[in-house]
């Protein structure tokens, strides 16, 4: 019996259900390195800058609160206020199909199919510290030399920005640490250098490019180095070295044989006119000089 045979009379035939395909996921980016972007599938969302500015918050706190938002949100108005505010924001980001904001009771945050480039940043940090492969930190390096959020001025911003910045220099000086214990004193390098041009007073970054021409037996490249830097810091903040960067050369110095300064014996080992002044010995064929009373003083005077 075919199928048609067996369908009951006056039902059409309907073939057997396939499940539908899966959609595949949509790639939701938001970069704040740099200036706000929201990136849905590689193409940009058009996003006006106050409702940039708790998208962008909500990112960087992740899980707060209503009220801890609008507050800093609207630090100048009253609570009331400032949480009507933040309801009438919410609401028109969910009217919005690319909304990247989960909001469960009263914590706001991001849908989590959502990758925000300052937590790349913080992850690989947090890898290189615990001995992670530190070239794995180029990409994230790259991205980080940008500001966050440049030309906001919030105080949540400044707060958030110092924070990144010292994240970023604290992460070149490990991967800076890691290649010169490597071996790759190259890369070592590269990275210290990376950190002096984002603060060149810094001493640490300047350290470890000493101890990288060290370590590659360049003395002479290790000396200009220190004396490059104590150079920009006296000129900069009236302030020396630290011992611990001075010790360096000292380890350097130390086991150079010092020439000894020897002086030559004196010519003339006794008080007294110098050898090429005094008078010349005494010929002994002609006659003494008279030492005392003259000669002429022994002759009886006539009276």
């Amino acid at each position: 019996m075919t199928s048609r045979e067996s369908a009951p009379h006056g039902r059409a035939h309907r073939p057997p259900h396939r499940p539908a395909a899966p959609r595949p996921a949509r790639t939701i980016r938001l970069l704040l390195l740099d200036g706000f972007t929201l990136l849905h599938d590689g193409a940009p969302v058009v996003v006006p800058r106050g409702l940039q500015r708790i998208i962008a918050l909500v990112g960087l706190r992740p899980g707060a609160t209503r009220a801890y938002l609008a507050g800093l949100l609207w630090p100048d108005t009253s609570e009331e206020r400032a949480m009507s505010s933040l309801r009438t924001a919410l609401w028109r980001l969910r009217q919005d199909g690319n909304c990247p904001i989960l909001v469960t009771g009263d914590t706001v945050r991001l849908d989590p199919a959502v990758e925000l480039d300052v937590d790349d940043l913080v992850r690989v940090a947090e890898q290189v510290r615990d001995g992670g492969d530190p070239r794995q930190a180029a990409a994230v390096l790259t991205a980080g030399r940008h500001d966050l959020l440049p030309g906001w001025y919030d105080d949540w911003v400044l707060l958030e920005r110092e924070r990144l910045r010292q994240l970023r220099l604290h992460l070149l000086e490990e991967v800076a640490r890691g290649h010169l214990r490597a071996g790759r004193h190259g890369e070592a390098l590269q990275a210290a250098l990376e950190a002096v041009r984002a603060e060149p007073l810094r001493e640490t970054p300047h350290r470890l490019i000493v101890e990288t021409h060290l370590a590659e037996g360049n003395a002479y490249e290790a000396l200009q180095a220190f004396y490059v830097y104590r150079d920009l810091l006296v000129r900069e903040l009236q302030l020396e070295p630290s011992p611990a960067m001075c010790a360096l050369l000292s380890d350097l110095l130390d086991p150079i044989p010092r020439p000894k300064i020897t002086r030559s014996p004196r010519p003339y080992p006794y008080p007294g006119p110098h050898p090429a002044v005094r008078p010349a010995p005494a010929d002994p064929a002609r006659p003494a000089p008279h030492r005392g009373r003259s000669a002429l003083s022994a002759v009886p005077r006539q009276r």
